[in-house]
């Protein structure tokens, strides 16, 4: 049976060839992203019927006459979501929204 280290073939790059990974900061654009965007206190009612809870971030969400809660809430996560990743996405990544010119690194 051959020596493992006679026969093993160098498969990866020196560690100062590989990429600098970018996910590391993506990743915490996310968590940054979801802690600063929960929904704090409880769940009001008006007597109009309109529902509302509060955001870590300071804004007020609430129902609408075409929207739930829920749809608002899941909509504001996801934006602060969008909005963390772009700010730390790396320059000439592909887009599917595209990036206004006078955004910051775009």
């Amino acid at each position: 049976m051959p020596d493992d280290e006679e026969t093993a073939e160098t498969t990866t790059a020196p560690a100062e060839d590989l990429p600098v990974p970018v996910s590391a900061p993506m990743r915490h654009a996310k968590v940054r992203a979801y802690t600063d965007h929960t929904t704090v206190g409880q769940v009001l009612v008006d007597p109009d019927g309109s529902v509302t809870i509060g955001c870590a971030c300071g804004m007020t969400l609430t129902n609408g006459p075409g929207w739930s809660l829920d749809e608002h809430i899941r909509l504001h996560r996801a934006e602060a979501r969008y909005l963390a990743l772009s700010a730390v996405a790396p320059a000439g990544i592909p887009r599917l929204v595209r990036v206004p010119p006078d955004a910051p690194d775009a």
